[in-house]
């Protein structure tokens, strides 16, 4: 059984902090590149963050300089640090595995407003 459940989401005002995180079971966690992409209210669809197996991470430009992408393998899960929200970030946050099969969470909702 394969699940991906992510966490901590919520409610930030702008130019506040968030940190989502997403958990892993039922695979190698270590064999698997993790994304996160969100959807926007227009239901857009962008991948903001990647980290790799070897290491690497990758932003879109409309997050870089704010978000910070990480894992911890030996607890299967990977995190979103977002710092100095603005309104157009707000959206559904979903983390992905991708390696011999790709898996999909079922998202957590942020919403930046005041």
């Amino acid at each position: 059984q394969v699940h991906l459940a992510e966490s901590g989401g919520g409610l930030v005002q702008p130019g506040g902090s968030l940190t989502l995180s997403c958990e892993a079971s039922g695979i190698a966690f270590s064999d698997y590149a993790i994304s996160w992409y969100r959807r926007t209210p227009g239901n857009q669809r962008e991948r903001v963050a990647i980290s790799t197996v070897g290491g690497s991470t990758y932003y879109a430009d409309s997050v870089k300089g704010r978000f910070t992408i990480s894992r911890d393998n030996a607890k299967n899960t990977a995190y979103l640090q977002m710092n100095s929200l603005k309104s157009e970030d707000t959206g559904v946050y979903s983390c992905t595995a991708q390696g011999p099969n790709d898996f999909w969470g079922q998202g957590t909702q942020v919403t930046v407003s005041s």
